[in-house]
């Protein structure tokens, strides 16, 4: 039972992304960070409150946080299909090493 739970919690935290999905991270943190600190400091200038862009500023980061950690499913539309262990076409080729031969 306890193990079930610990499985089932396992892979709701693993989630995993792709190469193409790392860079679409990449581009909405620095779209969504940049136009959350452009917005705070012009309501806080032009209002002159502080603690209002601070609180702009805030929930900014906490709606970056939303987008970009979660594993959400559209970061992962190309998956990589990687080689199986040892299955590999190619014969293994010696390495010669310092006089030590290798397979």
């Amino acid at each position: 039972m306890a193990e079930q739970l610990l499985d089932q919690i396992r892979d709701v935290a693993e989630g995993q992304i792709d190469f193409e999905g790392q860079k679409l991270v990449e581009l909405l943190v620095n779209v969504t960070l940049a136009l959350t600190a452009v917005v705070a400091f012009l309501v806080g200038y032009i209002l002159q409150d502080i603690k209002l862009a601070l609180q702009i500023g805030l929930a900014g980061t906490a709606l970056t946080f939303v987008i970009a950690v979660p594993p959400w499913p559209f970061y992962n539309r190309n998956p990589v299909k990687w080689l199986q262990v040892g299955g590999g076409l190619v014969p293994p080729q010696n390495l010669i090493i310092d006089e030590k031969s290798f397979r």
